[in-house]
């Protein structure tokens, strides 16, 4: 559903009570980029990512297709950047119950500074609940970037919010698609390598994998739904 016409805003359902928030942009003649967010609505319903602060009265008036967006508990980001969690604090103003949530890392050395409320900063392996659903936090330094980098799964669905893993190019027109994305996602990252190679990053992306995600909530591009086990290792084995 394309919830503001100016810019091509919308929100489509990947799963049950699982949102993906899609917002092209133009980045030259002929070329486009996406940034999407991800609502999950239960008893405490989370934002992850929220969008540059421009993208806020989209992104927040998408969110009020669904729910209130004063009824956001739990508002959260992989790494500390302005896609991530440029509009934090206008959330944290809409939502006043709302808690910022990222690694102990990104706490530590930004969040902690820029939120207005004080971040909940988890550790590796942390969990918490926010009614019929589980949510667990993974640390992933440098993976793909950034040493406060973390990562989400919501457990009970197998969702993987994996941020920029598996990017793609383009507007994002499929929610969500079961081909190949690991081609697509390799030939944007050559040109502009964002990854940061670390010396841990295929075993990180292994250990994910053990996690058994069965659909991947991509930041950028189409969320995708398969084993997601074999497609962490696969894209470890092109970072060797």
């Amino acid at each position: 559903m394309i919830t503001d016409t100016t810019t091509g805003t919308n929100i489509q359902e990947i799963g049950e009570g699982i949102y993906r928030i899609n917002t092209p942009v133009a980045i030259g003649p002929g070329r486009a980029f996406n940034f999407n967010q991800y609502l999950v609505v239960d008893d405490e319903p989370v934002l992850f990512h929220t969008g540059q602060r421009s993208l806020f009265p989209v992104v927040q008036a998408a969110i009020a297709s669904v729910i209130p967006v004063e009824n956001l508990r739990h508002v959260g980001l992989s790494h500390f950047e302005a896609d991530e969690c440029g509009a934090l604090n206008s959330f944290l103003a809409a939502a006043p119950q709302a808690v910022p949530f990222c690694s102990h890392i990104a706490a530590m050395t930004s969040v902690g500074d820029f939120a207005d409320r004080p971040p909940r900063a988890l550790t590796d392996g942390e969990e918490f609940v926010t009614g019929k659903r589980r949510f667990r936090w993974f640390f992933t330094p440098h993976v793909p970037h950034s040493w406060e980098c973390g990562l989400l799964m919501e457990m009970t669905t197998r969702t993987f919010f994996c941020g920029d893993l598996f990017t793609q190019g383009g507007k994002g027109e499929r929610a969500l698609t079961t081909d190949d994305i690991l081609e697509p996602s390799e030939a944007f990252r050559r040109p502009m390598d964002y990854f940061a190679h670390a010396p841990q990053t295929a075993t990180i992306l292994d250990k994910l994998a053990d996690h058994e995600p069965t659909t991947l909530a991509v930041m950028h591009g189409s969320a995708w739904q398969g084993d997601g086990a074999q497609l962490l290792r696969a894209l470890g084995a092109r970072l060797v």
